[in-house]
């Protein structure tokens, strides 16, 4: 059930290999170059960097409408219907969390708009209930917490099959171009969503996209930063973005440039030292975020004590 697959993942590979392998030659480190040369290393890098893309966009509009915790929320949600799909013997678990966290998602919103309990506390309810309810099917029967379970709580690249990448690559691609579309829109919603109304913009429907979107991004960043992690790319590098941004606009661009820093510092590292992966990712974005608060600070400090301004 749900073992589907979108070959559009074949039709990436091929360019992006070529692209990797021309950069091969010039990457440093003694384990990192395979993420360059060989096709399972090159698949979870593609990967990555197709999630961090995707994530930056989506956490920029979290932050701005006050959702940063929806994603971590929904990330357990996610590992919850993994666990589902890993009791039930499914070739590929992740079309489980899929199915589980846009439900999730959408009830959450409902529960939010139509003022029943408040974001917070449906994404509470909604991320304990999912999350005791993946492990008990683990315990009962599924085995316990085996390595690929890590994997997903922890994330693990190199367990991204083609199967994954397909599914990946399609999640990333589809709600790019989808968020894209509706930014606009998306953004007067967010500021001021009487007034968008007024103007004829489908707030609600606009909502429950958004909502959907999210859920299904999440469930694609779980095998490269685990469901305990995602919000270090959901969340931090749009974060550290907005220390230094002046506009919406530089805020997206300066998020994709700290996302991809994150992922790329983060599989060195851990390529180098033998660490893992997601949880490297997660420590070098939350680094790089505390080196800029502490730049901005001291700018500020700088700025304030200027003899222009103290005049």
């Amino acid at each position: 059930m749900w073992d589907v697959e979108f070959p559009i993942g074949d039709f990436l590979m091929e360019p992006l290999t070529t692209l990797l392998e021309s950069i091969a030659p010039i990457v440093p480190g003694e384990t990192f170059p395979y993420f360059f040369t060989m096709e399972m290393f090159q698949r979870a890098m593609i990967s990555a960097l197709l999630v961090t893309i995707v994530a930056g966009f989506l956490g920029t509009f979290l932050l701005v409408r006050n959702l940063a915790l929806i994603g971590d929320g929904l990330a357990h949600v996610s590992f919850g219907g993994v666990a589902i799909g890993v009791v039930l013997g499914a070739t590929s678990p992740l079309w489980y969390a899929l199915f589980f966290s846009i439900i999730a998602s959408i009830i959450i919103y409902e529960l939010q708009s139509r003022e029943i309990l408040t974001g917070d506390a449906s994404i509470a309810i909604f991320l304990t209930g999912m999350l005791a309810l993946g492990l008990v099917a683990l315990r009962v029967g599924g085995g316990g917490i085996t390595t690929d379970i890590e994997g997903y709580l922890f994330g693990n690249l190199l367990l991204i099959d083609e199967a994954d990448f397909n599914m990946i690559s399609a999640i990333c691609i589809i709600s790019f171009v989808i968020l894209y579309r509706i930014s606009s829109g998306l953004l007067a919603t967010t500021v001021d969503p009487l007034s968008a109304a007024v103007q004829g913009i489908p707030v609600r429907g606009i909502g429950l996209l958004f909502s959907v979107i999210t859920a299904a991004v999440v469930v694609s960043m779980v095998q490269v930063v685990g469901a305990l992690l995602v919000t270090s790319l959901l969340v931090t590098p749009a974060a550290t973005a907005q220390l230094i941004g002046r506009s919406f606009r530089s805020c997206l661009l300066w998020t994709q440039i700290f996302g991809i820093s994150s992922v790329l510092l983060g599989l060195y590292f851990s390529a180098e030292y033998d660490t893992g992966s997601g949880s490297m990712i997660a420590l070098v974005a939350a680094i790089i975020f505390c080196l800029m608060a502490i730049l901005t600070s001291f700018t500020n400090i700088l700025n304030y004590f200027n003899p222009k301004n103290i005049s």
